[in-house]
């Protein structure tokens, strides 16, 4: 399918990189670790080494999951890899829904990464069912989220959480293609797409794989480069989320949490996926900070409907959908978080019932 004036505008956008300051202190993330602790020397500084000492011992403990997924991700696009997941948007529409929810919560794309990648799949005239199925899928899940799960919250909750990312995934390319003849869904991209994006990352590699790939000094960089952007990414965000569970854990009461989410009705997960869905927080962030509410006496089933709401709205997810379609499909988007967040809390509320 010929690329329209409108769509190529869009592929040059989403491929643009974007600068990013060389400066710690202007990064958001560095700057609310600094305020936190500042915060703590000026009004409880009896807290500050406990919370340091807190925050060190679980980025110590989580380091090597970090270590493992990070060089996977490393070798998966420094090989090229990635350029299988194309195969996957091939056959017909309900067969490429499948497969896009399936790679959406195995690849290893980064929310911002996936913007130039489903562009393409728009330009070629890939159905916006499966683009749907694979956007909802990708930021639940991936090779570094999946350590960094089961490292803090144990196996089976990243078990259920993937199972989750592939079924929301399906359910929203399913429920897309069902409503593609309507008005809501027609027409959905931008005219003039928002430059936006939370890293640079280079363009896949094109052909086969190359397995060998420490042999050839472009990708031997790509390599590189992927291994120290995912390092400094993830050891700022989870730096930041081991404060904030420390700080949790000791300032807000456990009765707090456990009479807002403690409960195993729908109401309290429901709730739990309505407080996930606008605080647009960062997927590996939120790992901790479910730990501690967990802790507190949050419930099992608000607790997977909060991490999901929580991951397919977060900020690089959310700016990645923003940048290529209208607003009508950014809120169908959101609609199809929440509901999925809902259905995923419920069934992990019951599996967790059954499992005691």
């Amino acid at each position: 399918m010929p690329a329209t004036p409108a769509r190529s505008m869009i592929m040059a956008n989403a491929s643009t990189n974007h600068a990013r300051s060389p400066f710690m202190w202007r990064d958001p993330v560095w700057t609310a670790i600094a305020a936190c602790f500042l915060l703590l020397a000026l009004f409880d500084s009896d807290q500050l080494i406990p919370t340091l000492r807190f925050s060190t011992g679980a980025l110590l403990g989580t380091a090597p999951f970090i270590l493992f997924a990070i060089t996977a991700v490393g070798v998966l696009k420094a090989s090229g890899a990635e350029t299988l997941i194309a195969k996957a948007f091939v056959g017909s529409e309900l067969q490429m829904i499948v497969f896009a929810a399936l790679l959406g919560g195995l690849s290893p794309f980064c929310s911002c990464e996936v913007i130039p990648f489903i562009a393409a799949l728009l330009v070629l005239g890939i159905p916006l069912s499966a683009v749907m199925a694979f956007w909802l899928a990708s930021p639940l899940m991936d090779p570094a989220m999946f350590l960094i799960t089961s490292g803090t919250l144990g196996w089976d909750f990243a078990i259920a959480k993937a199972m989750a990312a592939i079924g929301i995934g399906t359910f929203g390319g399913l429920t897309t293609m069902a409503f593609s003849g309507s008005l809501l869904l027609q027409n959905p991209l931008r005219e003039a797409p928002t430059k936006s994006g939370c890293c640079g990352g280079q363009t896949p590699f094109q052909g086969q794989p190359l397995w060998s790939f420490w042999r050839v000094a472009e990708r031997r960089d790509t390599f590189i480069d992927t291994v120290t952007s995912n390092g400094v990414f993830l050891f700022k965000w989870l730096s930041l989320a081991y404060v904030l569970e420390a700080l949790m854990l000791h300032y807000i009461p456990a009765s707090w949490i456990a009479g807002a989410l403690g409960g195993n009705g729908l109401g309290t997960i429901a709730l739990a996926a309505l407080v996930g869905v606008p605080a647009y927080l960062n997927g590996y962030a939120a790992v901790p900070l479910v730990d501690a509410m967990l802790t507190q006496g949050m419930s099992p089933g608000a607790a997977m409907s909060f991490i999901i709401a929580g991951g397919v709205t977060c900020i690089p997810a959310a700016v990645a959908v923003w940048a290529l379609v209208k607003p009508k499909i950014f809120i169908a988007y959101l609609v199809y978080a929440a509901i999925g967040a809902v259905c995923a809390g419920v069934s992990w509320q019951a599996m967790s019932l059954w499992l005691a």
